[in-house]
């Protein structure tokens, strides 16, 4: 996940790179980037197994697919706290499976 105040639409925005993000929790993080004064500027799915296969949509099958997002806000504080909630989701995901086994 990259922060960097280089837009290139808009050198007012802030905006944030996040990679491999994972997809059962898409839903969840969209919602929280609209509730956080953010944007979803570009989404795309990469194959994981050739660099030259990039989707803007959701292929059929996003088996061996990665989804990457462009994140942008006018205050770079919000992408701060935007980032802060999803690594604390996956850390709780991580422990309840973890808690399972």
């Amino acid at each position: 996940m990259l922060l960097g105040n280089d837009c290139p639409d808009c050198g007012r925005y802030s905006r944030m790179e996040m990679k491999n993000v994972n997809k059962d929790i898409m839903d969840w993080l969209e919602n929280i980037v609209d509730e956080n004064n953010a944007r979803i500027e570009r989404k795309e799915w990469k194959s994981k197994y050739n660099s030259y296969v990039v989707y803007d949509y959701e292929p059929f099958c996003t088996d061996g697919f990665e989804i990457n997002l462009t994140v942008t806000s006018f205050d770079e504080s919000y992408l701060h706290f935007i980032k802060y909630l999803y690594e604390e989701k996956l850390h709780m995901i991580d422990y309840l499976n973890s808690c399972i086994v």
